[in-house]
């Protein structure tokens, strides 16, 4: 790294380190960083708009005192010196414009040289100037704002009348300066600290806040973040953390239940199988017979496990929302292939209107709509009824002629490990998992999967939707 890289590098340490940690000290120093740009500019554009106001107000008062003069002596002398009655300024001249002597002045200005010897343009008659110093008896560095009018062929001959008035002295002092830049002082630490007591109490909820924050553990996620009436952003927050805070509760739940319910479904087989080695190890002499039923039983309990775990790597890769291939498949093509000519004790039929289509994983859709049968084949008669229509949505119907699904059990079937009564004695050996997971796929492509009363075959109905497409293309 070169000097020059190494140089800026610790700059910005510098800043870093510098610069207000807090957001209130952050939003304070940038606001007040601001104001006083903007109030510098201000104060510049005051004090030079506030003198210029001041010096034009002042030098009219000596130009109208000049005019005055100016047109009483068009007809008339003064009999002595210019009085100052009738006029605002005392100090007045009557100049000879070719020799620049001074014809006549008021009692203040008696004896002195002109103001100034110059004259108005040409084209313009009057004349506006400054000079200092001019006056004996006033201070060297005093100076005078002067107005003059060219008065031709006046009783006194051609001459230019002069009118002179003191700068005033909130100019000449730094007064003014001191009274802005005061104001502007007051302003600046009124407005900052406005912010700062402003940021504070709007920044207090989340002190608040992230004090409840600290205390919720994985033991506690019961507690919510308390919610301001401010109907603010800092309220949004706070009760966005806590739908956070109920999915997050919800899903420790679920997961906690889900372990506690899986150790149970594994410990069953697992205790099975471990009695029937103790039982088999415990005879000395096991006759074949003997031998050939536990090593059935062995296997149906190795079956069983498993598809438990096969369905539970399933739950997993749901979980984790790992992504598979999809394509725009034809339901009605797939249920008729997958169902279509099936013999055994329950009669499977097809109806289908036509193709419709639906873009999803090949593989994990036949896994629900073969969940689907195989359920509805533990619980019905004699028949079940799988009907295929719509657009959008795509609709896949499961009807059977069972007992059907009570009301109340319509949502907890499809929860995990969750199994009725009737299907524990149908099918000791299910898992319970099977409509937890086709749900979780159908979920995973917006669509939707429900249980109901089937009013075609008397049982339970199952209905499968999916985001449609118009056509295969």
């Amino acid at each position: 790294m070169s000097e020059r890289d190494e140089r800026a590098r610790s700059r910005r340490g510098l800043w870093r380190r510098a610069r207000p940690r807090s957001i209130r000290a952050r939003v304070t120093a940038g606001a007040v960083a601001v104001l006083v740009l903007v109030v510098g500019i201000l104060l510049a554009l005051s004090f030079v708009v506030i003198r210029g106001l001041a010096l034009d107000q002042v030098r009219e008062r000596a130009a109208d005192s000049a005019r005055e003069v100016a047109e009483h002596i068009t007809t008339d002398r003064y009999p002595g010196a210019v009085p100052s009655s009738g006029t605002s300024v005392r100090r007045i001249q009557i100049v000879d414009q070719e020799t620049h002597e001074v014809l006549a002045s008021s009692d203040s200005l008696q004896g002195l040289p002109a103001l100034t010897e110059e004259v108005p343009a040409p084209r313009d008659s009057r004349l506006d100037t400054t000079v200092c110093g001019v006056v004996e008896g006033e201070d060297p560095q005093e100076c005078f704002l002067v107005a003059g009018y060219a008065v031709p062929d006046s009783a006194y001959g051609d001459v230019t009348v002069l009118g002179a008035a003191h700068t005033p002295q909130l100019l000449t002092t730094n007064t003014l300066q001191t009274v802005l830049l005061g104001l502007s002082v007051l302003l600046v630490a009124g407005t900052a600290l406005v912010i700062w007591y402003g940021v504070g109490r709007a920044l207090r909820p989340v002190s608040r806040i992230s004090e409840e924050m600290d205390r919720i553990s994985a033991s506690d996620l019961h507690r919510r973040l308390p919610v301001p009436r401010s109907e603010d952003e800092i309220a949004h927050l706070a009760l966005t953390a806590n739908s956070s805070l109920a999915r997050l509760e919800e899903s420790v739940t679920r997961q906690r239940r889900f372990v506690s319910d899986a150790s149970h479904e594994l410990r069953n087989p697992i205790a099975g199988m471990r009695t029937k080695l103790e039982v088999e190890l415990s005879d000395p002499e096991p006759d074949q017979r003997a031998r050939e039923r536990l090593l059935t039983g062995l296997l149906s309990d190795t079956e069983r496990l498993e598809n438990i775990v096969s369905d539970l790597l399933e739950l997993a890769r749901l979980d984790t929302g790992v992504a598979v291939p999809q394509e725009l498949v034809d339901l009605s093509e797939l249920v008729e292939r997958e169902f279509s000519g099936r013999h055994g004790r329950i009669a499977v039929e097809v109806h289908t209107s036509g193709p419709v289509y639906a873009l999803v994983n090949r593989l994990r859709i036949v896994r629900v709509v073969t969940n689907l049968v195989a359920n509805a084949e533990r619980h019905a008669n004699s028949r079940i009824d799988i009907i295929v229509h719509g657009r959008d949505p795509a609709v896949v119907e499961v009807h059977d002629d069972g007992s059907g699904i009570p009301a109340k059990d319509r949502e907890r079937v499809f929860e995990r490990f969750a199994r009725l009564a009737e299907s524990r004695e149908r099918d000791p050996g299910g898992s319970g998992l099977g409509l937890a997971i086709s749900r979780e796929i159908v979920q995973g492509y917006g669509g939707t999967l429900v249980a109901g009363h089937s009013d075609l075959l008397g049982g339970a109905v199952f209905v499968l939707s999916l985001p449609g497409r118009d056509d295969q293309h």
